[in-house]
């Protein structure tokens, strides 16, 4: 049988697979220490179901997402982002990555593209070739002042992650504004994922929804899955305008039909309750992040700039290190999961992302510390790689 050349074609997610890895090796009784993971645990209790019409959440719901917690949402982005949406311009999915997958579907024709800005959650590139699109990345250390040199004719949407995994940084609101209204003056979308709105600190999160009111050209994509901690859950959501939520709704219908009703119910009723709960936390980690920041300075290590999110973008150029090799071999010999930087752009394979939101401070010293040693003390090639993994009976990376 001769499958998709399309699916059979598509790399695995990097970061996925190296989170296998760490599953696997822990089943074989492994200690692991996890800096791979793309997000963190947070305390949240549980509120019970006592109130909630269970019955209810065995069936569909409306395939725009339940109206109780859209109302919910807008009111989350009205008061803690000062913008000015409507519940009826927001639609709720199973995750945030199909609804930006729908998104990619409903505005490429064949070989279109979507400028994409590096360093790039992994799978924005790999969502728009399934798309039949074609991505293309705008260069980390390029200007956004020369952004509109690289928008043609074919170019369909410009992406962005603020804040950014996998850097932390943080766009402002002068930057957004010049980003958007290239994008407008081109006749392109501007897609924001804001997943990580939340985790911001010392600065004020200027969120895209204020760009334009009538969001004309403006698709903004987030979740619950990081500012709630409820990555389990796959709830996302999807802010634009009618128009083009029209457009989704239709393939919503077709490949979701609806998120989880009764996840759904649960979270409005305890949406408020569950922000109490994590917003303290978040601020938390964030100082943990200033502190982490200092460690990497003590160790020597150039990273890209960033204040926000829980990860760090390592820049390890000048050790002639290949990262993933270095990324298995840290994994296998010394237990401690990284994700390479390859995974995130055209540009980016001489960096590493570290996720500091499941470990303690003095696991990711000391892991740190061991980083250190074997980039300065070790060669790691991907031939001896490829072997270990053999050896191990781990399964190789697909590319």
């Amino acid at each position: 049988m001769n499958f998709s050349k399309k699916v059979i074609e598509t790399p695995q997610a990097l970061s996925v697979y190296l989170n296998q890895l760490v599953y696997e090796l822990r089943s074989r009784k492994k200690n692991i220490i996890t800096l791979s993971l793309g997000e963190s645990f947070f305390d949240i209790p549980y509120f019970g179901i006592e109130n909630i019409d269970f019955s209810k959440g065995y069936h569909y719901s409306d395939s725009k997402g339940l109206k109780e917690l859209r109302v919910k949402i807008a009111d989350f982005y009205n008061q803690y982002y000062n913008s000015k949406v409507n519940f009826e311009k927001i639609l709720i999915s199973a995750g945030s990555k199909i609804i930006l997958y729908m998104c990619f579907l409903s505005l490429l024709n064949n070989k279109e593209e979507i400028l994409i800005h590096e360093p790039a959650w992994l799978s924005y590139k790999e969502q728009v070739k399934l798309a039949n699109g074609k991505p293309k990345f705008f260069p980390y250390d390029e200007d956004l002042k020369n952004l509109d040199k690289y928008i043609n004719n074919k170019t369909k949407a410009f992406v962005i992650n603020n804040p950014n995994n996998p850097v932390g940084k943080l766009y402002s609101k002068k930057e957004l504004n010049h980003i958007f209204k290239i994008c407008k003056r081109k006749k392109i979308y501007l897609i924001v994922d804001e997943a990580y709105s939340d985790f911001v600190i010392d600065k004020k999160f200027f969120s895209c929804a204020n760009l334009d009111s009538e969001l004309k050209n403006l698709i903004i994509v987030n979740s619950l899955s990081k500012n709630l901690g409820m990555s389990g859950w796959r709830i996302g959501y999807l802010i634009t305008n009618h128009k083009f939520l029209a457009l989704i709704e239709k393939l919503n219908q077709h490949l979701i039909t609806c998120a989880p009703t009764f996840l759904q119910m649960y979270m409005e009723k305890n949406f408020e309750k569950i922000l109490s709960y994590t917003m303290p936390q978040i601020k938390n980690l964030l100082y943990k992040r200033k502190r982490i920041e200092t460690f990497l300075k003590k160790f020597k290590f150039e990273f890209l700039e960033g204040n926000s999110t829980f990860y760090f973008f390592i820049d390890i150029s000048k050790y002639k290190q290949n990262a993933f090799a270095l990324c298995v071999n840290l994994l296998i010999d010394d237990s401690i999961s990284i994700v390479p930087g390859n995974a995130y752009g055209e540009n980016t394979t001489n960096f590493l992302r570290i996720s500091i939101g499941t470990e303690s401070e003095d696991k990711i010293y000391q892991s740190l510390k061991i980083l250190k040693y074997n980039l300065e003390e070790k060669k790691y090639t991907i031939e001896n790689t490829l072997k270990k993994l053999d050896k191990n009976s781990l399964a190789r990376f697909e590319q």
